[in-house]
């Protein structure tokens, strides 16, 4: 499938030019704007892969939108600019752009600038995914711990026999230690006396 682009560039003439290049390369442009602030409700309605956006443009900057964007992990951000200076380039960083192109640029620069763009957003969205999954093992790593803290207080259970419990009952009833945890945390859950 090709990579689905949004353009945002204020200047019509250059909007045009890299809709037409882009559409020679393959890409699918699937929606244009010359307005900051219409952006990001575009890139939310098409679901794009990447949003191509220049830095001056009526209504909202670039920054503000690829800030919006980065934040929301929508797609990668590609920023043009007629500007090089340092601070500007590292303004753009700071706001999520993956990679820039300073106009006006050659068209052999725009594909190895969106596929630095793609190959940056596709790393950091596996990152971002690693980070969370680590974020739900540690909950969980939480909750089983409360829950066995609970079984000794109040079962006076072992912490072997506790986890022994928790995990002989997730096996049991074909779920997860988690679930059987929440159970025990919210009373609905306890071991037969004996």
């Amino acid at each position: 499938m090709p990579l689905r682009v949004v353009i945002a560039e204020d200047e019509a003439i250059i909007r045009m030019d890299l809709r037409e290049t882009l559409e020679e390369e393959g890409y699918d442009v699937v929606g244009e704007t010359g307005r900051g602030d219409a952006v990001v409700d575009l890139v939310r309605e098409t679901r794009p892969d990447l949003a191509i956006l220049d830095i001056k443009m009526p209504g909202a900057d670039g920054l503000e939108a690829a800030r919006t964007i980065n934040a929301e992990r929508m797609c990668g951000v590609l920023m043009l600019t007629a500007f090089s200076q340092r601070e500007v380039v590292e303004e753009a960083r700071d706001a999520g752009a993956l990679a820039f192109l300073v106009k006006p640029f050659q068209k052999s620069d725009l594909v190895p600038a969106i596929e630095v763009a793609m190959g940056r957003f596709r790393e950091l969205r596996s990152l971002a995914g690693d980070v969370d999954q680590l974020g739900d093992q540690l909950e969980s790593r939480k909750i089983l711990d409360r829950a066995k803290g609970t079984l000794m207080d109040e079962a006076a259970m072992s912490e072997g026999d506790a986890f022994a419990f928790i995990q002989k009952t997730a096996m049991r009833e074909r779920t997860r230690m988690r679930d059987v945890a929440d159970r025990i945390l919210d009373g609905s859950l306890r071991p037969p006396t004996g």
